[in-house]
């Protein structure tokens, strides 16, 4: 039989003999995957040549299909709906279909086609060659070859495989489809195209129905906007979202943000990037725990533990909103900003990168250089170094020991420039530390800034004009306008000053406080020079002269040069500290030296006239000298007397300007007593010295 067969088959034509062997082919391909890797090559070759003698041979002589076979209406068996040829055989109980040329299948609302196919038992179908799979009016699939089962509703495609639904496309070489559930699985790579975005990933799961699709391993997207790998991703096809899940980079531009968690609009061109994310762009480099982009205007927040920083300059914040084309930052929330010099923080910061320019909100601390300064509010300049700071202002100088309180600052940081305006009662401050303690002044303005010498030395000037009142606890002063250099560490009080310490108070057209290792060292009282002593405001002693020197040794008066019309009155008293006569001597100078704050001795220079009384024959009314003006009402007692309404004197003198001060250039520049070395001097006495009672 085997032979006759053979005999038969040579005798065939050659398109039936081609015929043939394109079965034969299609049966063995398909009888390999099924059977897979059970059998042997030999053991298969015996079934094909067993095939050959006893079946294939007679079923191939019923010739082409003449007419469609009946449809099985079943939703679990396969319908053939046509074919160029159809034949069928039996092996072990089983029915196999095979058909090729336009073969045309279907179940329920489900189509397929090829170019061969074999049907088992009308259940399992293998085709090959153009294999289309329509489900439906959106879903499409192109192979070059499938196994099919009706029962599972399960499709494996190989080859060249396209899902098409609607103008997206997945392509890979093998895919296996779930028409049940419209999920389609590949393991083998596939890229999805959806309008201007392409996916890729070595693996993958498409839920047609939910529009999604999960990708796994080597995941990369590319879109317009962007490049993303990452090694887990869901893409919503319908919305064009992408969530990301695992270690993923995302590339925009000149930029790349790195994270583990977050998703991509991609049709807004916005996302959001959470845990561990981090910010990497050509200005700056950024972490927090979630970064936000507005891809359409380019702008990044940072939000939780946000941070930000290049290799000058380091922000953090709560929050921190970064406009990359304009290198714009905001910081809010527990703001920080830091570079080189300065270090700012506030609840907000506003910083403009290109402008070099910054803003402040809420409590705010700078320190720059040495110096401190604290606000409610800070907007600078870089390009012209002009600052305004508003709102409980308090600048600080580390070095000088200098702290101005006031309620605005403008300040140029180039010359270390300052103007303080209002404040407590509207009146600015400031609070200099002397001999371990606090001199505090206010005044209506206060002015602080540096001038570099032609050593190129920078000296620290300080102006404070209109009502200056000073407080310290052994020392006060009023008067209209006051300045002070670091040159020679002298404060300068002009406008009818006047000064208290202790029992004593000074007062003359300009008054000048020396100060050495931040104690006071000395006073110079310039042109109308009286001080007033007393301590129980009983009886004044006095001392008045052109000029007045007064000499300070641990924070007390050591001694008194008094030059140019000098004149004393001094109430002399006895053990028992009670008074027993008055003393005025009149002469050209004269020296004082004192003790525990009471007059020693006293040395007349140059013709002294003295009259000694007793305190019963004494007119004190008529021993006041000229200018005597006890002035306690108006003395600062406490801080809060710096402020409040001005102090009304009883002597009124018209304030002389700082620039107008008179004898200036002829005026020994150290004071009387002191020599052009700046070394004391004393003269001899032209007449009697008398010494005092004590």
């Amino acid at each position: 039989m085997p032979i006759y067969c053979l005999i038969r088959f040579w005798e065939k034509s050659p398109l039936e003999k081609c015929c043939f062997l394109q079965h034969i082919t299609l049966f063995i391909t398909w009888r390999y995957w099924k059977i897979n890797m059970k059998n042997s090559l030999l053991r298969y070759g015996r079934i094909l040549l067993v095939l050959l003698v006893g079946l294939v041979i007679p079923g191939f002589m019923m010739g082409q299909v003449t007419e469609e076979t009946p449809q099985d209406t079943s939703s679990r068996k396969i319908n053939i709906d046509a074919a160029d040829f159809f034949d069928y055989l039996r092996e072990e109980g089983k029915m196999i279909q095979k058909l090729t040329g336009n073969v045309e299948l279907s179940q329920d609302s489900v189509f397929m086609y090829c170019d061969t196919a074999i049907i088992e038992n009308e259940v399992d179908v293998f085709a090959l060659g153009n294999i289309i799979i329509q489900q439906g009016d959106s879903i499409t699939i192109f192979s070059d070859s499938l196994i099919y089962s009706a029962e599972t509703k399960i499709a494996d495609l190989m080859g060249n495989v396209i899902l098409q639904t609607g103008e997206r496309q997945l392509f890979t070489t093998h895919l296996q489809y779930d028409l049940n559930t419209k999920t389609a699985t590949y393991v083998e790579g596939a890229v999805l195209t959806n309008g201007q975005t392409q996916l890729r990933s070595t693996l993958g799961y498409y839920y047609v129905e939910e529009d999604l699709i999960y990708f796994k391993d080597s995941v990369e997207v590319v879109d317009t906007n962007f490049v993303l790998r990452a090694d887990t991703l869901i893409f919503n096809t319908e919305t064009k979202i992408v969530n990301y899940a695992g270690p993923t980079l995302i590339t925009m531009d000149s930029s790349r943000i790195y994270c583990e968690s977050g998703f991509y609009e991609t049709e807004d061109n916005i996302a959001e990037f959470r845990e561990n994310a981090q910010y990497f762009g050509p200005e700056r480099r950024a972490r927090a725990d979630t970064i936000a982009y507005d891809g359409r205007v380019k702008m990044y927040e940072l939000k939780g533990h946000a941070q930000m920083e290049n290799d000058n300059e380091f922000a953090r914040a709560i929050r921190i909103i970064y406009e990359e084309p304009v290198d714009k930052l905001s910081l809010l929330g527990d703001a920080e900003f830091r570079d080189s010099t300065r270090n700012i923080t506030a609840h907000s910061i506003f910083y403009d990168g290109k402008n070099e320019t910054y803003s402040t909100r809420g409590r705010s601390l700078i320190v720059d250089e040495g110096r401190i300064l604290e606000a409610l509010q800070v907007d600078y300049d870089q390009e012209s170094g002009l600052g305004i700071a508003t709102g409980e202002v308090v600048w600080r100088d580390t070095v000088e020991q200098l702290t101005i309180v006031c309620d605005t600052a403008a300040y140029k940081k180039e010359s270390s420039f300052l103007r303080a305006v209002g404040g407590k009662q509207g009146r600015p401050y400031l609070i200099n530390v002397l001999e371990g303690d606090s001199l505090f002044m206010a005044a209506d303005t206060l002015l602080s800034y540096e001038e570099v010498q032609d050593s190129g030395d920078s000296i620290r000037l300080l102006l404070a004009y209109k009502d200056v009142r000073v407080y310290k606890s052994n020392l006060q002063a009023l008067c209209d306008s006051m300045a002070y250099s670091s040159t020679d560490s002298i404060f300068h009080f002009y406008g009818d000053p006047i000064m208290w310490s202790d029992t004593s108070q000074f007062v003359a057209d300009t008054l000048d406080m020396q100060l050495a290792n931040d104690q006071i060292d000395k006073i110079f009282m310039r042109d109308n020079a009286l001080i007033i002593n007393s301590p129980d405001e009983l009886f004044f002693n006095q001392i008045k002269g052109k000029d007045i020197r007064v000499d300070f040794v641990d924070g007390e008066i050591h001694k008194m040069y008094v030059e140019g019309n000098a004149e004393t009155v001094y109430y002399a008293r006895d053990e028992l500290d009670a008074y027993i006569g008055v003393n005025k001597t009149q002469c050209s100078e004269m020296v004082l030296t004192f003790g525990s704050n009471q007059v020693e001795r006293i040395k007349f220079i140059t013709s002294p006239q003295s009259k000694l009384e007793p305190m019963g024959k004494a007119n004190h009314e008529g021993l006041k000298l000229k200018g005597f003006s006890w002035e306690q009402e108006v003395r600062p007692k406490s801080i809060e007397d710096l402020f409040g309404d001005k102090p009304v004197r009883k002597r009124v003198v018209t304030p002389v300007p700082a620039s107008d001060v008179p004898g200036q250039a002829t005026r020994n520049p150290q004071g009387p007593g002191t020599g052009k070395d700046g070394k004391p001097t004393d003269k001899k006495p032209s007449g009697k010295q008398p010494r005092s009672k004590n």
